[in-house]
């Protein structure tokens, strides 16, 4: 007796919680009785795509078009003895970049590049004169000529993508 006691209320409360179930979507639905799906309200998926942070900006201030990365090589302040890649440039000071990690890239334009002192990595970097496309393998710790001042014709060269590796 007691058991369908117990059964009668779970099945009541059962059937109690439906209706209250049904007002709720198919009373107050849409028009047409059907639920309306919440996926079109709610924000998408994110798709990094590796836009270097504050670009816009450091072209403003800095004159230099930092276009994507990973995050591993990125701009900075120049100090002596920290172990930053420096790139020269006619009409720049020097410009550094930190390097973290196991590996990084960085595109980027930064046109009249002659020369790149390498750090602890092993460090590639690819250029362009004209329609032409080359690559410079950058020493370890020591200065690489690149660009112009690799080129026998002494053709200005825009440098454009950084690739790192330990």
């Amino acid at each position: 007796m007691k058991l369908q006691r117990t059964i009668r209320r779970i099945v009541g409360a059962a059937m109690a919680a439906g209706a209250v179930a049904w007002l709720a979507f198919g009373a107050f639905g849409t028009e047409s009785g059907a639920v309306a799906p919440v996926a079109d309200d709610a924000p998408g998926y994110t798709v990094e795509k590796y836009g270097y942070p504050q670009a816009d900006k450091i072209l403003a201030e800095k004159d230099i078009v930092l276009k994507r990365g990973d995050g591993h090589i990125t701009l900075a302040d120049c100090v002596t003895g920290t172990g930053q890649l420096e790139v020269w440039a006619h009409d720049k000071d020097k410009i550094c970049f930190d390097v973290k990690g196991a590996s990084g890239w960085l595109t980027l334009e930064l046109p009249a590049v002659y020369g790149v002192r390498g750090n602890d990595y092993t460090t590639e970097v690819d250029m362009t004169v004209g329609t032409e496309e080359k690559s410079f393998d950058v020493a370890k710790n020591a200065w690489t000529a690149v660009g112009e001042s690799a080129d026998e014709q002494g053709r200005s060269h825009m440098l454009v993508e950084i690739r790192s590796s330990k």
